[in-house]
């Protein structure tokens, strides 16, 4: 794997044609596992003198908001010196040079940014439901399978085992483990498909790391944010509303509020992220587990107009379905409002509907016209259903900055509410892990409680 990328990087400088594989915007592990793998077994399989690019498709400065990429890049020996980023090659170029032929991988749409590309795209290999508005007319070959990593490797082991080396066995093995929750059937995510193809893996490479040593690394990898800046932290796991141009920027933060507080510097980082992306208002929902081992969630309110934090902060305080139950905290300063949330069941796609709520009565209580809700006639409750549903991806309803939109969050696995394929397999969040997590541990404490008496 290592020596193919490098010839990766010396074909970019040819000037001819290129066969990209990219991966979906969110660079999860998954994805940029499936990206990797699956170019590197095109270009070792096609006879003609072909180029197979591996792209991974954000800003190679936002690779450190993936936490678990990073860690098992380093894990598995691949320098990230050697990985092609969305930024470094010039797609539309290309296309428009008549030089590009285009394979998507573990997605199926280019967001209109890409529209353009649409004419490149031969081929696409993904394992969720095709939407069949915006599926491009090519080869599609999809399945319902817990991650893609695992139709990657179906595909190499299938067409060409011998070409697969232990570097490249160990990326498809760790990220279908971490896609697929460390295959534990308690959960559902994993399939038969899943369970085959790890094991075909570690029946071939037997000294590949324990399933449970690799998915607990990756995943204290993945909320591992030491070293990030403020504004990486912000943007690690973010989403943003806005209605008439008022946007809210929310994001999860995996510490204690206490910390995030005493950074250095940390009013003029939070005016300077709100200037940078034009937000009138940012929330900060703070997620850890205590020395107890218990759930603990507190939020922070930034916005330096008075009217709107005002609203913002008393439709939060006020709210009964769901109550947060929060407690003021000791605030730091003026345009900072802290609160201790009582209620941990209250997670970040509960708060959503409220913040909306929020920026509704904030334009009503001005007199300025707020225009047709996007979610007029639906339900708080189906909201919650899109929301679920949705989960990293842009959220049904809610505007988002078309023109800079926001980093999309790091997809993380979770335990899911119900049959996983009721509506195909989703998206997973670090949050949702969170409060899966907390139920588990709430439940564990009333059992012990119940024990001792």
């Amino acid at each position: 794997m290592e020596d193919y990328l490098q010839g990766c990087r010396v074909a970019l400088q040819e000037s001819r044609p290129i066969h990209v594989v990219l991966g979906n915007e969110a660079c999860d592990l998954d994805s940029m596992v499936s990206a990797l793998a699956l170019a590197f077994y095109l270009a070792k399989t096609t006879e003609a003198e072909e180029v197979f690019v591996p792209v991974l498709n954000i800003k190679r400065s936002e690779l450190p908001l993936r936490g678990d990429n990073v860690f098992f890049l380093q894990k598995t020996h691949i320098p990230e010196s050697l990985l092609i980023f969305r930024d470094e090659i010039d797609l539309h170029a290309l296309q428009q040079a008549g030089q590009l032929t285009l394979i998507l991988v573990d997605h199926h749409v280019l967001p209109k940014s890409d529209a353009a590309l649409e004419e490149a795209v031969a081929e696409v290999l993904d394992h969720r439901p095709i939407d069949q508005k915006h599926c491009p007319r090519c080869h599609v070959s999809v399945e319902l399978v817990g991650s893609c990593a695992t139709l990657v490797a179906e595909r190499i082991l299938q067409g060409a085992p011998e070409i697969l080396d232990r570097q490249t066995a160990a990326l498809l093995h760790g990220a279908i483990i971490l896609d697929c929750v460390n295959m534990d059937p308690k959960i559902g995510k994993a399939t038969l498909k899943d369970n085959q193809y790890v094991e075909n893996l570690e029946a071939l490479f037997p000294d590949l790391p324990k399933r449970n040593d690799i998915f607990d690394s990756l995943q204290k990898a993945k909320f591992d944010i030491s070293g990030l800046t403020t504004e990486q932290m912000l943007r690690k796991d973010q989403k943003t509303i806005s209605r008439q141009g008022t946007k809210v920027a929310i994001s999860a933060i995996y510490m204690d509020l206490e910390a995030f507080l005493q950074r250095s510097g940390l009013i003029a980082d939070l005016h300077a992220f709100c200037q940078a992306h034009s937000y009138d208002a940012l929330v900060a929902m703070t997620i850890f587990f205590n020395t107890c081992n218990e759930p603990v969630r507190q939020l922070a309110v930034f916005c330096p107009h008075t009217a709107l934090r005002v609203t913002v902060c008393g439709v939060l305080e006020r709210s009964h379905a769901p109550s947060l139950k929060l407690t003021p905290a000791p605030s730091i300063h003026p345009n900072l409002q802290t609160y201790l949330q009582g209620n941990t069941q209250v997670s970040r796609k509960k708060l959503l509907p409220l913040l909306q709520e929020a920026l509704s009565a904030y334009f009503d209580s001005t007199n300025i016209p707020s225009g047709q809700p996007e979610t007029e006639g639906v339900s708080r409750e189906q909201v919650d259903k899109e929301l679920d549903r949705a989960g990293n991806s842009l959220i049904p309803g809610l505007s988002q900055d078309e023109e800079e939109p926001p980093l999309p969050p790091t997809p993380m696995n979770s335990l899911v509410d119900e049959c996983p394929l009721d509506q195909g397999l989703p998206k997973f969040s670090a949050e949702v892990i969170f409060e899966k997590c907390s139920q588990i541990s709430l439940s564990e404490s009333t059992t012990a409680s119940r024990s001792k008496k």
